[in-house]
């Protein structure tokens, strides 16, 4: 299979480059710069996705058979609001719209801050929980937007040229030997912390790289039409305390409909498990204890 990944030198698209690479998929990595090194079964070129002609061009030449598209501002607080969304609308239409005419399926990443509580200024109970890919997306700050808009161009996308497109909506992605994750828990005191203090957004939600890698190879691989999301989540919370009781300490409630049990994620992959034979196999716990890897191609 010939893939084009967009954020290729970045945190998830680069282990997507990897693990494609690695598989003896051809694949063509896009970002913004080179990366230092080089991969076998891999090349790169250097662009701006916001830009319609790099995209049309890059994509086009390329005729892949797939494209996975990782570029874009990943948070809130690296860049203005304006330019978070910007960035990440502009270049997920460009990169959708080069992959659709190409007659190539997609793969990129939403987020589940589409549903609105990781960024607000007051982070609020969901409608009920665990939160599956059905609930409510109700974002206001202008990365959750960006991604939500970005699912609209997905939809977009498969009536225009016909082509699947799978959203992925990732909470968030921790990496081996990170402490990332362990800084925020050991902070954590549920009695004082308050909605809004780090981690709570998305109910103290993670993924490890290397499951989100392989739902979107799962994603690569099945058979689809349309366009579909899927929550990419671990399956338990990054606190080792049980999820509800931990919540409820926090936001001072529970919804009413609430089926947790004890330390499971507050979003559930049932729809991913079912449909593309997916599941999480990787948990903080050891993840913390690797050593810190990342792709060979960016050390150079």
């Amino acid at each position: 299979m010939h893939v084009a990944v967009t954020g290729a030198t970045g945190g998830i698209g680069s282990w997507i480059v990897e693990s494609l690479a690695s598989a003896g998929h051809e694949v063509l990595g896009l970002d913004l710069e080179r990366p230092p090194g080089e991969r076998d079964n891999a090349t790169f070129l250097a662009g701006d996705l916001t830009d319609q002609g790099v995209a049309w061009e890059t994509i086009g030449r390329a005729d892949p058979d797939a494209v996975v598209h990782c570029a874009g501002i990943p948070a809130m607080g690296i860049r203005a609001g304006g330019e978070t969304f910007e960035t990440n609308v502009l270049s997920t239409y460009h990169v959708l719209e080069a992959a659709g005419r190409a007659g190539a399926d997609v793969v990129w990443t939403s987020s589940e801050s589409t549903y609105g509580m990781p960024f607000a200024a007051t982070p609020s109970l969901p409608d009920y929980l665990p939160i599956d890919e059905d609930h409510p997306q109700r974002p206001e700050d202008p990365y959750g937007t960006s991604k939500l808009v970005g699912e609209v161009i997905a939809e977009r996308t498969v009536r225009a040229f016909g082509v699947p497109v799978t959203s992925l909506r990732p909470a968030w992605v921790s990496y081996p030997g990170s402490r990332q994750l362990a800084r925020v828990r050991e902070a954590l005191d549920p009695e004082t912390a308050e909605p809004g203090d780090e981690g709570s957004g998305n109910f103290w939600s993670y993924v490890d790289v290397r499951d989100l890698v392989s739902l979107v190879e799962a994603a690569l691989e099945a058979d689809r039409e349309g366009h579909e999301a899927y929550l990419a989540v671990a399956a338990e919370n990054y606190l080792g305390r049980p999820t509800a009781p931990t919540i409820e300490a926090v936001y001072g409630d529970l919804p009413e409909d609430c089926g947790l049990e004890g330390e499971e994620s507050a979003f559930t992959t049932a729809k991913a498990r079912e449909e593309l034979g997916w599941k999480p196999e990787h948990s903080w716990r050891e993840a913390e204890q690797e050593p810190s890897r990342e792709p060979s191609f960016l050390d150079g």
